[in-house]
């Protein structure tokens, strides 16, 4: 039970307690401690009637403990200890939206921090991914984010930032960081970096949620983009349950069965995309809905409209320049003018250096080589693809296709690879990856 409630509590009770201590690494201490004392008192005493609120009494007690014997030898720790014991433990309403996760992404991206550490001290105290998970997500290094939170942690602290919600007049300034974080919670939610399973449906609805929460919050002139963000999720998320097998093996877009596609959150995201392009100058966020909106309505995979794809890349393309995109553009490009002219695109790419540590870009090589019977070259790709990934999924995938690509090289004759299409293509071009 303590297993289960921190796996769904965990980041809840850290972010009311933050606001509560107002300190990222007292409260962190303060629910280390108070998980400790369930693991000691509810096999004894039974779960409390609200799990979550005993947490927060009992990490706020704990801390202001912890205060009080640190006072013997620094006096200054006695009048913190006794201005958090009369402050009041319940959340301020905060204009009827007292959300404290949603507090504390607002102070994480504040704009004194960099924005490489606002997204890096979100996703770390928020949702609480590893800096591994983080690295990953960002194509860096661990160490790199390490520092990045160390340091957005020492600024919040040293420049006395308040952990609250903005005014509503800085709203618009702020929100653009925010919904970078979201966004990326999600991704990390709807593709995992690493590990057993394919997605981590926890942080996929979290940033769901919290995209639904900033539409309440957002006054309507400043929110097309988060429109188009919420848009962005729910349209990929409708596709959760086709994305795997029943053994949890990845199930490619065009291998779907697309009947299994939730149509309620499909019909939601859709009418989010109509809105969010009515304002006539969409963001990046709006035009990737609109692609995903495009895969969502064509019956099967043979009825995609690649042409409209493409055009929504070119006009993301220069709204927001990023190599990702550039590969995903170059996926489409192939489903509609073939193989041969998606990989000089994507080749383009990795010659200037960009993309060479990403996995995804060596799998939809190695798969546009596949098709064009290039299966030397389509097995390298694959295997530079195999050594980058660490989800285990796409992992075991990976070596599938390796796997048939050697075989196929092996028995190969004059004319090339006989074996079936590989559709990862379609897959990259709409992909959730970051941009």
């Amino acid at each position: 039970m303590v297993d289960a409630v921190y796996r769904a509590d965990s980041r809840r009770v850290l972010a009311t307690l933050i606001r509560l201590l107002g300190d990222f690494d007292r409260a962190e201490e303060a629910v280390h401690d108070a998980f400790t004392a369930a693991l000691e008192r509810w096999p004894r005493d039974g779960v409390p009637a609200n799990p979550r609120a005993w947490l927060v009494s009992t990490g706020r007690f704990k801390a202001i403990d912890a205060l009080r014997r640190r006072a013997r030898f620094d006096a200054s720790q006695a009048e913190l200890a006794r201005r958090l014991e009369q402050s009041t433990p319940e959340p301020d309403d905060d204009e009827g939206l007292a959300d404290d996760r949603l507090r504390l992404i607002f102070t994480c991206c504040h704009p004194a921090l960099t924005p490489d550490a606002r997204a890096a001290l979100t996703l770390r105290e928020v949702c609480g991914l590893t800096t591994e998970e983080i690295a990953r997500a960002f194509l860096t290094t661990a160490p790199t984010v390490a520092q990045r939170i160390v340091r957005a942690k020492a600024k919040i602290r040293d420049a006395r930032i308040p952990y609250q919600m903005p005014a509503r007049a800085e709203l618009p300034d702020r929100l653009d960081s925010v919904l970078h974080v979201v966004y990326l919670v999600f991704n990390e939610g709807y593709s995992a970096s690493s590990g057993a399973s394919l997605t981590r449906h926890d942080l996929s609805a979290e940033a769901i949620r919290l995209g639904r929460l900033l539409l309440e919050l957002l006054p309507s002139p400043t929110e097309p983009e988060a429109v188009g963000l919420l848009a962005l999720m729910l349209l990929h998320e409708s596709r959760r349950p086709a994305r795997t097998s029943k053994g949890g093996e990845l199930v490619l877009l065009a291998e779907q069965d697309r009947a299994r596609w939730d149509r309620a959150l499909i019909e939601e995201g859709s009418a989010l995309v109509r809105r969010a392009l009515a304002s006539r100058s969409p963001g990046p966020y709006a035009l990737q809905a609109a692609i995903s909106a495009v895969h969502a309505e064509a019956p099967d995979p043979d009825a995609t409209d690649w042409a409209q794809i493409v055009g929504l890349y070119d006009v993301l393309l220069r709204v927001d320049p990023s190599p990702v995109i550039e590969l995903n553009r170059a996926a489409a490009v192939a489903m509609r003018d073939g193989p041969a002219t998606g990989i000089a695109l994507i080749e383009a790419v990795l010659a200037r250096g960009d993309l060479t540590e990403y996995h995804l870009a060596h799998s939809a090589r190695a798969d546009l080589y596949r098709r064009l019977g290039r299966l030397v070259e389509a097995a390298q790709a694959y295997q530079r693809a195999l050594a980058l990934a660490r989800q285990q999924p796409e992992r075991r995938f990976l070596e599938r296709r390796l796997a048939e690509v050697a075989g196929a090289a092996e028995r190969a004759v004059p004319g090339g690879d006989t074996a079936a299409p590989s559709a990862s293509a379609r897959n990259a071009a709409d992909s959730a990856g970051p941009s």
